[in-house]
């Protein structure tokens, strides 16, 4: 039986952190809001207010020890996520959902997170583009593309593509006319006023003006990295010599 005849409730997990990127989960939050016999939690270690990079400010509605277990694991992305790609408990609540649930996924750096926590190794995927070469670092086989379906790990690219994830998600779970209906019920037509939405689009100078901003930003986010890196390959070292 299919996913799409097989769905009775479905319980979705939209993990939150302080510094998070709200677009990277609100516009994918309307997508799945119209879902059939959906469950949406928004999840956090804490049930303090959780403020985004942009100074806006959500209410968790569900702890990280409270939730069910989920069909579907969400992670967005944004600065927040360099504390969490070294935060324990946090990865270890992402490793303990994503072990069963039906689908693992993220928007933009959510990437990384879901990969520090080893939940994207031996699968395509893919994030914001000045992320990509970070997401390889961690073991992932990267994609520079809009949405990326790998067996039951979906991603998207940077922040605006979490309406085109979650819409794919929709179509996985219930089948293309639903997620077409939400997708005429939000009107997601876009029309950009610029072709520069992609770093294979952008004028040179706009692509250079990103790149040397987010210069130092992402050299922080390497390091951090690297420092990943590092811990997965010695865990991985220290479970080959225990299970040897």
């Amino acid at each position: 039986m299919s996913v799409k005849e097989q769905v009775c409730s479905l319980s979705i997990g939209i993990v939150l952190f302080p510094n998070v990127t709200q677009l990277d989960f609100t516009g994918t939050y309307e997508v799945f809001a119209r879902l059939p016999n959906a469950q949406l939690y928004l999840l956090a270690q804490t049930l303090e207010p959780i403020r985004s990079d942009g100074g806006l400010t959500f209410l968790p509605d569900t702890t990280f020890t409270q939730a069910p277990a989920l069909d579907v694991l969400f992670v967005p992305g944004g600065p927040g996520i360099n504390g969490k790609m070294e935060d324990e408990k946090f990865l270890e609540f992402l490793k303990i959902q994503g072990k069963q649930a039906r689908y693992v996924t993220a928007v933009c750096t959510g990437s990384l997170l879901l990969a520090a926590a080893g939940l994207l190794q031996g699968y395509r995927a893919t994030t914001h583009w000045l992320s990509l070469d970070l997401l390889e670092m961690l073991g992932v086989e990267t994609v520079a593309e809009r949405v990326v379906i790998d067996r039951n790990r979906i991603t998207g690219s940077g922040v605006t593509a979490g309406i085109d994830f979650g819409l794919a998600l929709a179509a996985e779970l219930f089948g293309d006319a639903i997620a077409q209906a939400i997708q005429l019920g939000i009107e997601y037509n876009p029309q950009p006023p610029f072709n520069s939405g992609s770093p294979q689009t952008a004028p040179a100078p706009v692509l250079a003006r990103v790149t040397a901003a987010s210069q130092n930003v992402q050299e922080i986010r390497r390091q951090i990295v690297q420092r990943v890196v590092t811990q997965l390959q010695t865990t991985n070292k220290l479970n080959h010599i225990y299970f040897a």
